[in-house]
């Protein structure tokens, strides 16, 4: 067994700890012990002629010159030092591991500037800054800050990004947002229906969430496009034009005639409203329960409306049949709002 050199690559603390090992082994006399330690020391680190135990060995190699290096070389390391989310390739395990490795190297023990080169390791957006210091405000230990910044990493791989696949999930019934593709409605716009159908997931009922990609999006702020994945048509109203009265009017769904929904090439605009707000930081994520809403920009009239009028997606126990199959109904409406209008958004796979 080969006793660890010391060049001041090593911290001068691990570097002891090390060598001492060898001594507890072998069973030889301290001061044999010493010797050798002093002459495992590189050459060109100078000593002070008389040193008495391994305290001041390890006192006398922090003295030296290569100790400063060694600390701000780890430092410099620890300014460029970038966290990758591990859905993206990263080990948020190893991450941590090299993290304090580096501080304790650089012997940074301050919890406020192990803070601050922690926030600076993470991907700059609206999320990570905002979360890092909100959980971090207290946090005043080493194993409470990677405890938050565990938390901080959960809760950012829930986040619907930008082309996220989801499934949604209506609350009251169990049963999740369908489409079929090229299965379309008899009557009305007789575009690709929509419908909740399995209560489970399947491909059916999968879903793309679309917005501005420099965004996250954020709950009564973020406008989104939901796109069918089987089919990439995009959850929508439609409107037909009446020439002989010159007006606009929505497509009426097949059973109670409110606001059909379905599967078209319109892109709408939807906003979704959290159920509920205590303690969210309001960026949609998986589980979250949403109200999803869209404007008509014709009135009963057909009358253009500049604000538009503001309707939700529901559905409900009653059915609509296709051939031999029946469907349950989904719609849009403007009446009050109740359970029937809860979805949960679940994360299929983030972007």
């Amino acid at each position: 067994m080969e006793f660890p050199k010391y060049n001041g690559n090593i911290h001068p603390d691990e570097w002891i700890k090390d060598i001492q090992k060898f001594y507890y082994i072998w069973k030889t006399t301290y001061k044999e012990f010493l010797r050798i330690a002093i002459s495992l020391v590189d050459p060109t680190i100078k000593l002070p002629t008389e040193i008495r135990d391994t305290d001041e060995l390890c006192n006398a190699l922090k003295e030296d010159i290569s100790f400063t290096i060694f600390k701000n070389t780890n430092k410099r390391i620890l300014q460029t030092l970038k966290y990758i989310p591990e859905r993206k390739g990263g080990n948020t395990s190893n991450f941590i591991s090299n993290f304090r490795k580096l501080c304790y190297n650089a012997e940074i023990n301050n919890i406020e500037e192990q803070k601050n080169y922690l926030y600076k390791s993470l991907p700059m957006n609206n999320f990570f800054s905002s979360e890092f210091f909100k959980k971090m405000k207290n946090v005043n230990s080493v194993n409470e800050l990677i405890k938050k910044f565990e938390d901080i990493i959960v809760d950012e791989e829930n986040l619907i990004t930008n082309n996220s696949v989801v499934a949604l999930k209506h609350v009251a019934t169990g049963k999740y947002l369908s489409s079929i593709k090229n299965l379309c409605y008899e009557t009305e716009s007789k575009s690709q229906l929509v419908f909740v159908g399995s209560s489970e997931p399947d491909p059916d009922s999968l879903w793309k969430v679309l917005h501005d990609e420099e965004l996250l999006a954020t709950h009564n702020k973020t406008s989104i496009n939901l796109q069918h994945f089987k089919s990439n048509m995009l959850l929508a109203t439609s409107i037909s034009y009446d020439s002989w009265t010159c007006r606009y009017s929505y497509h009426k769904s097949p059973s109670t005639k409110h606001t059909e929904v379905n599967c078209s090439g319109n892109q709408p605009n939807w906003n979704f409203k959290l159920s509920k707000l205590e303690n969210h930081q309001g960026y949609l994520k998986s589980n979250d329960i949403i109200k999803l809403s869209t404007k008509k920009l014709y009135d009963n009239n057909g009358q253009y409306t500049l604000n538009g009028q503001v309707e939700f997606l529901r559905s409900h126990d009653i059915q609509f049949t296709i051939g031999n199959d029946a469907f349950q109904e989904v719609i849009c409406h403007n009446e009050r709002l109740g359970g029937n209008d809860e979805w949960c958004i679940e994360l299929i796979k983030q972007a």
